[in-house]
């Protein structure tokens, strides 16, 4: 009998799961690694993404935020995270942040977002997963678009993930005026 899988992802790729609960413990269980091996330079962690949103459709990789006081606090935290078997991505390309992935390429299952804590990149990331878990509608509209964009792109995850940045915009917009 086959396993369902939980969480990973082949990098590159773009597979949609139904949400799942299991994900929520998925996070708490890491968010307590995390704070063991790196807790003296984290202000908070929080689960983000669509993860972390029920009803939402996602890719089975759990985002993690982890707020610290400044940039330089990420750094710190570089060595430490490589020892639990993250890699270390600079920023991949969004200013702000320290990016690591915690799987290997064929097997993805973690992702860490190190920023200034309340800082632009911190917000939005909080200012969605609040908005599209208040607002049921929303989260119907974002399954419909990345399902369109996932047998679309199933093989190019950077122009998937592009692709559902104006619907993203959009949306903290709308949070940021409550």
């Amino acid at each position: 009998m086959k396993r369902k899988k939980i969480i990973g992802l082949k990098r590159k790729k773009v597979r949609l799961f139904s949400y799942n609960p299991v994900w929520e413990k998925l996070y708490k269980g890491e968010e307590k690694l995390l704070r063991s091996v790196i807790g003296k330079y984290v202000l908070d962690i929080q689960h983000v993404g669509s993860t972390s949103i029920p009803g939402a459709k996602a890719k089975p990789i759990i985002d993690i935020a982890v707020g610290v006081k400044n940039l330089k606090n990420g750094e710190k935290c570089i060595k430490s995270l490589k020892q639990q078997g993250y890699e270390y991505k600079h920023s991949a390309g969004i200013k702000g942040r320290h990016f690591f992935a915690k799987g290997s390429e064929k097997n993805r299952t973690h992702y860490i977002h190190i920023a200034k804590l309340n800082g632009r990149f911190w917000k939005n990331c909080i200012l969605f997963r609040d908005y599209l878990r208040k607002h049921k509608r929303t989260v119907k509209e974002y399954n419909e678009l990345k399902e369109k964009l996932a047998k679309k792109y199933k093989d190019d995850r950077d122009t998937y993930t592009a692709e559902k940045d104006s619907f993203i915009r959009g949306i903290i917009k709308k949070a940021e005026k409550g």
